[in-house]
């Protein structure tokens, strides 16, 4: 899996040279599937048992402030010695994070057991790109990357039901417990089929080790969890956290991802950029979704998690359209479409903590919230590849994700923040809810206005096919 395979006169996902890559992708992002989706659903029980109401936005943000960690050290490893240690490494730390999570006494430790999961996460995502990079042909990779987001719909259908009903007829933690067994499971299959890549160049072995680098993450991470605790706790107490971690933040994000991102500078950094608007409004909006409908709106578990399910069939559908090829746009067209369409469906979502609007209509709005996701983060993985040279996909990879996480997370933050202040006993939680998800409509709307600055070498990278 570590060299590209020759295409052949008409290329399939399952054809020979790519039937183990293909199945293998699609292993481990069920897998990672089934671990989000049970995990938003049985969240907000868990918090209430663990009396972290309050603090329920932690809960997401320690697992996306690790995240950047493991996207930053993937980077360079992967590009330096393949998939194969980032894949395995990040495997076993995801498993340790579920037992962790799945045992905790108190909701720090929960805490804690998000943060593993989200560290090899993050080492997971950057060596699927670099298989992705390495096995398909350029006229594949929008098909794998349907695949991807296609993989989530059997654990989309499944998970927030079994979650739903676990959480509430046994136990929250069998939701973590539950996945752990799948994780270790996988371990000795992927072990004995993926083989370690062959030497990179010299700078992208020395990038993999580079010192500046991993402290830059270690940084960025520290900040951007610091600046959610701050925000979380609010003034006076959580003034001096948030100022440190928005310090780290600025200090360590530049040479994390590409020059110019900060300014959004066309091509690859604007693309960063975009990324980060994309996950930032997505994650910040969903955090809250189980949260209303069971605490607000009195829906069961198993009920709220089936609004998350119409959201991961609504990006499936997406994904596929962006990969059909009779639907053929210009990509950075299609980003910005994509974006219209997800802050369309976050706004949908304001209205939907009043009583007088029908619960239905939560699903509704996800389903076309996640459609947008589906459209462009698809896309936005097509586009860095194609804007990669040989050999540094890994790198600029492991840049896209740094935007990713560090966008959910700041997402979250500000999503956090609104909720914990208005989540008072003189203001009406709809009030609270509907603030979220105001602000993040509107900063999926900022990120099709950015999407526009992409378009730099369109005309090479070709319609979407």
């Amino acid at each position: 899996m570590t060299t590209r395979a020759d295409p052949g006169p008409s290329p399939r996902l399952l054809a020979p040279p790519y039937r183990v890559g293909t199945i293998a992708i699609v292993i481990l992002v069920t897998l990672v599937a089934f671990e989000a989706l049970a995990v938003a659903t049985a969240m907000p029980l868990a918090a209430s048992a663990l009396h972290g109401v309050r603090a329920y936005g932690l809960a997401f943000a320690s697992f996306f402030g690790t995240q950047l960690l493991g996207v930053v050290a993937a980077g360079g490893w992967t590009d330096a010695s393949g998939p194969r240690g980032p894949v395995l490494g990040g495997l076993a730390l995801f498993a340790a994070g579920l037992l962790v999570a799945g045992t905790a006494p108190t909701f720090p430790v929960l805490l804690v057991g998000r943060a593993l999961t989200g560290l090899g996460g993050g080492l997971l995502v950057v060596a699927l790109y670099v298989v992705v990079a390495q096995v398909y042909p350029q006229d594949l990779q929008p098909r794998v990357f349907g695949a991807i987001s296609t993989a989530w719909v059997m654990p989309s259908i499944v998970g927030p039901g079994i979650a739903g009903w676990l959480a509430t007829h046994w136990s929250w933690r069998a939701v973590f417990l539950g996945v752990l067994p799948l994780a270790v499971l996988l371990v000795p299959v992927l072990a004995a089929r993926l083989r370690p890549g062959a030497p990179g160049d010299p700078s992208a072995r020395a990038a993999a080790g580079a010192p500046g680098r991993l402290l830059r993450g270690v940084g960025l991470a520290a900040g951007a969890l610091a600046l959610q605790a701050g925000i979380d706790a609010g003034a006076p107490v959580g003034i001096a956290p948030a100022v440190v971690g928005a310090t780290l933040v600025c200090v360590s994000l530049p040479g994390l991802v590409p020059a110019g991102t900060v300014r959004l500078r066309r091509g690859l950094p604007a693309l960063v950029a975009v990324r980060g608007f994309f996950t930032g409004t997505f994650a910040g909006a969903e955090a809250f979704v189980p949260l209303m409908l069971v605490l607000h709106r009195g829906v069961p578990p198993a009920l709220a998690g089936a609004a998350l399910t119409c959201g991961s069939l609504g990006w499936t559908a997406g994904s596929w359209l962006q990969g059909s090829t009779w639907f053929r746009i210009e990509r950075t067209a299609m980003l910005t479409l994509g974006a219209l369409v997800l802050g369309a469906g976050v706004l949908l979502l304001v209205v939907t903590p009043l009583g007088a609007a029908p619960v239905a209509l939560v699903p509704l709005a996800w389903v076309v919230a996640a459609a947008g996701m589906g459209l462009g983060m698809s896309s936005m993985s097509v586009l860095t590849l194609r804007l990669s040279p040989p050999g540094q996909e890994g790198r600029n990879s492991s840049g896209l994700q740094v935007g990713d996480a560090l966008g959910s997370l700041l997402g979250i933050a500000l999503a956090g923040a609104l909720f914990s202040a208005l989540h008072t006993p003189a203001v009406p939680d709809a009030g609270a809810y509907a603030a979220v998800w105001l602000a993040m409509g509107v900063l999926g709307l900022l990120a099709a206005a950015v999407s526009r600055r992409v378009a730099t070498g369109e005309a090479a990278l070709g319609p979407a096919s």
